[in-house]
């Protein structure tokens, strides 16, 4: 989102905003096509950029995500781990030969109502081995999950493993209504 304000206040070149991010992003982009940093190119790239995002201004989106670095980084340090063990068990069950691995179609029920979360939640559920998400609900906020390898009390595993990491998820990329909602 850009500012209007202070000094967060985006250049204006004839009325018109012209956000040096995107200036810089797009000559970064051209100085790649051209595969030459040279002066002339870094300054037809800075003015192909202005103009471009003078003449075709974006408009202001908000993503529903908001980035949290420490949560973040506790996030993909977990996940990380996840990955790691559901890739460690998945592979012990295929050298089990002859052994059929437990497997099992889960209802999960999410705590957020973020349609975004939700779907940060499923990509990452869908990552980890062993498990995939066949369905989502936003309406009833449930997750139908395809889960293999999991023993014992399937069902209320699972949940817990998909509550803990929604918390992970929502802590490091929800807005503050996101955040208290799980409170």
């Amino acid at each position: 989102m850009r500012a209007t304000g202070g000094a967060g206040r985006v250049p204006r070149l004839l009325g018109r905003p012209v956000p040096p991010g995107e200036v810089v992003w797009l000559t970064v982009v051209w100085l790649l096509l051209w595969g030459d940093p040279s002066v002339g190119n870094v300054l037809g790239g800075l003015l192909a950029s202005t103009v471009i995002v003078w003449a075709l201004p974006l408009p202001v989106l908000d993503s529903g995500v908001r980035i949290h670095p420490v949560a973040a980084a506790v996030f993909l340090a977990r996940f990380a781990g996840d990955l790691v063990m559901s890739s460690f068990r998945v592979a012990l069950w295929a050298l089990r030969l002859g052994v059929q691995p437990p497997v099992e179609v889960v209802t999960v029920r999410l705590r957020t109502s973020s349609e975004v979360m939700t779907v940060l939640v499923t990509i990452a559920l869908s990552a980890l081995p062993g498990s995939l998400v066949l369905e989502a609900r936003f309406a009833d906020r449930r997750l139908v999950l395809h889960v293999l390898g999991v023993e014992g009390d399937v069902p209320a595993t699972v949940q817990a493993d998909v509550t803990r990491l929604e918390g992970a998820i929502v802590a490091a990329f929800g807005t503050s209504q996101d955040r208290e909602e799980l409170r």
